[in-house]
């Protein structure tokens, strides 16, 4: 019975698959007039090439993910855009800016491989083998072992020659130039510790040819990304606090700001930062003055410092200043809070060693509370303490969480969750940002001490546009964007190294410091458009920006305006042309 039961269900779930996917089709056509289909499926279809792709600098995943972006680009092309809703425009202008983007992405990294060539000429043999594994080709020890000997001698000659390809054609080679050439040996190296790994015991003749010739080359790779780093970049490998990265340039930083609807050069952006700066400055001297230091800034962000709360007891003040900003922002009906996100936050400590990049909260559902531990210097302790006392704190809790980041993971679960691909800081980081900016305007702080502390980080984020944009144009070196966070922000000098490790080491993004100051400016346009002007609420204006999800501020204007827009649409809002300091 059992049987013929389970029959009858296979046979009606036959009749139930879309005839599309039985016809081999894309079984996209769900409706015209939206995009989320299409999305979905790139998304997946991208995941999964990304998995089976791997290997550094390899040709073949390079040709097949630019095949597969300039299929997306021919299959969108053939879209009706005039027959999708205002969602789906949005949407199809979105994800139109991405594929271009990731395609230019795609070919300047291959082209800044080829850059490096010369340095790597021995590489291709290499690549070669593991891509043989990811292929699943038959693995012949005594043929493997062969390669891997060859590529000892070619590193032997590569690593002997480094001195005389310090030039090309006739000028100093760019230290960038070793930086990326030595990351690259280390991610062969990754790779091939992972190639030997997948056959080593599970086929004993491989083992027997493979096991010393990979010994030694593992080796040889090492020594070869030390010799580059040293020897083209110029960089002893053993310092091991040396802040390095590798800028991008102009070229790339003008592509993406193009990217992130951002219609301003680097130049501009570093005066829109020095503007904010200025006022910063005036609500900083006039804060001093109140606490009795006249216009001595310095002298009053230290005394702010030395209020720190007692080991142990900074939870606690979390958490009031958690309850607090909800309570503020509930009571003004300036924002909806569900119970279920005020129920769901958590709150951990931060180790000593993340605290080297990051010595300040981290946040999201959880909120990452960077506070001294026993087994650290005094001198360490010290800075802890005072880089996250209560009034620098007022600023930074409600960032992470409410009406923040735990806020907004909350809501981007909820609404338009696929737009998650198109996440940009300039919506995460500015939307925790803005609501610096407003609860300000607000007398959310009740000191001149809590305005110290606020305008601490408001400093810090104009510091931010100025240190990172000119550190990716080659105009500032990480020992002088550090020695700017201390001299013009007053950073502690180990906090102010770790911040510069994050934004240079830590994975970030070219644009993802500058994000924070100018995602707040573009809302807090918009909120002078939309709500200032008397068209919406505030608690309106602020749930409709936070359910578009992580998408391009320029997007959510298009989005609340009745803004004509068209498959190649491209923002001219000038969002930063009036003054947005505080009146």
């Amino acid at each position: 019975m059992r049987t013929v039961f389970a029959c009858l269900i296979l046979v009606s779930l036959v009749f139930v698959i879309p005839t599309a996917i039985l016809a081999g089709g894309d079984g996209l056509s769900e409706s015209p007039r939206e995009m989320r289909p299409h999305l979905e499926r790139f998304s997946a279809d991208l995941d999964t090439l990304q998995f089976k792709y791997r290997v550094p600098m390899s040709s073949q995943r390079h040709d097949r993910l630019v095949e597969f972006y300039e299929g997306w680009l021919d299959r969108i092309a053939k879209i009706d855009f005039s027959a999708l809703n205002r969602d789906g425009q949005i949407d199809f202008i979105l994800f139109k800016n991405l594929l271009v983007h990731d395609l230019g992405q795609l070919r300047q990294e291959h082209a800044k491989d080829r850059a490096i060539a010369d340095l790597l000429d021995f590489s291709e043999p290499l690549i070669g083998l593991l891509e043989d594994r990811e292929n699943l080709k038959p693995m012949e020890g005594e043929k493997a072992a062969r390669v891997l000997h060859e590529l000892h001698l070619n590193i032997e000659k590569a690593t002997t020659t480094l001195a005389s390809k310090q030039e090309v054609e006739g000028e100093a080679r760019s230290r960038t130039d070793g930086i990326r050439a030595s990351r690259r040996v280390r991610d062969l190296n990754r790779s091939l510790r992972q190639w030997y790994a997948y056959y080593a015991g599970y086929d004993p003749l491989f083992t027997w040819w493979c096991k010393k010739p990979y010994e030694t080359l593992e080796m040889d790779l090492r020594e070869l990304g030390d010799a580059i780093s040293t020897t083209i970049a110029g960089i002893d490998p053993k310092d091991q606090d040396k802040i390095v990265g590798e800028p991008i340039g102009a070229e790339a930083l003008a592509a993406e700001l193009r990217f992130e609807m951002i219609p301003y050069s680097p130049e501009e952006l570093v005066e829109i930062a020095e503007r904010e700066f200025a006022w910063c400055d005036a609500q900083m001297a006039a804060a001093a003055k109140e606490l009795g230091f006249g216009d001595d800034w310095r002298a009053a962000q230290e005394h702010v410092k030395d209020l720190y709360v007692p080991p142990g007891q900074q939870p606690d003040l979390i958490r009031e200043l958690a309850e607090e900003a909800v309570d503020f922002v509930e009571s003004r009906n300036l924002l909806t809070v569900p119970p279920l996100c005020k129920e769901s936050w958590r709150m951990e400590m931060m180790s000593p060693e993340r605290q080297k990049v990051s010595p300040y909260f981290l946040g999201g559902p959880t909120i990452i509370v960077s506070y001294p531990t026993d087994e650290m210097s005094h001198a360490d302790k010290l800075m802890s303490l005072r880089g996250n006392n209560p009034h620098f704190s007022r600023a930074t809790v409600h960032h992470e969480l409410i009406p923040g980041h735990h806020l907004q993971a909350f809501v981007t679960k909820r609404f338009y969750p696929y737009r998650q691909m198109f996440r940009t800081p300039f919506w995460i980081e500015g939307w925790a940002l803005y609501w610096e900016m407003l609860l300000w305007d607000l007398d959310f702080p009740r000191s001149a001490e809590d305005r110290v502390g606020m305008l601490f980080w408001r400093k810090h984020r104009c510091a931010r546009i100025i240190f990172s944009l000119n550190y990716h144009l080659e105009k500032m070196t990480p020992d002088e964007c550090v020695d700017f966070l201390v001299e013009r922000v007053g950073h502690e000098r180990n906090n102010a190294e770790a911040e510069v490790r994050r934004s240079v080491m830590g994975g970030y993004g070219p644009l993802y410091q500058a994000a924070y100051m100018l995602g707040g400016l573009q809302i807090r346009s918009l909120y002078g458009d939309f709500v200032q002007s008397g068209t919406m609420s505030p608690l309106e204006f602020h749930d409709i920006v936070i359910r578009q999800n992580a998408i391009p501020i320029a997007m959510i204007r298009a989005r609340l305006s009745s803004e004509p827009l068209s498959p190649d649409f491209r923002t001219q809002w000038r969002f930063a042309e009036k003054n947005n300091g505080s009146d």
